[in-house]
């Protein structure tokens, strides 16, 4: 966790934020933002997509420490499309079971 506070940290120092500053928005106090960015403190989920909100960034940027790459968004419509399609597949399996089912008089 130490890594994801440091990339935090990073993006706080980049936004010309205070911890203070940071722990206002989030409604925590000042030594409890303290202890994210120095990994005191697993983070949560929704606490990472509340920082990732406030600092306008993907949570994956607070993860990995490097910004999305523009085909990012292209490999998620791939995947998405592959995704439908694998849903259309399943489908047609389905539909010849039941048809097999159907056939055996089950």
């Amino acid at each position: 966790m130490k890594s994801v506070g440091n990339n935090i940290k990073k993006c706080r120092v980049a936004l010309g934020l205070s911890q203070a500053d940071v722990a206002k928005l989030l409604k925590i106090s000042t030594p409890a933002f303290c202890k994210i960015e120095t990994g005191q403190t697993d983070l949560n989920i929704s606490r990472l997509l509340q920082i990732a909100k406030e600092f306008e960034v993907s949570m994956i940027q607070l993860i990995t420490g490097e910004k999305e790459s523009s085909n990012s968004s292209e490999d998620l419509i791939n995947l998405k499309e592959q995704l439908l399609e694998k849903d259309e597949e399943i489908n047609k399996l389905r539909k010849k079971v039941i048809d097999l089912y159907d056939k055996l008089g089950m």
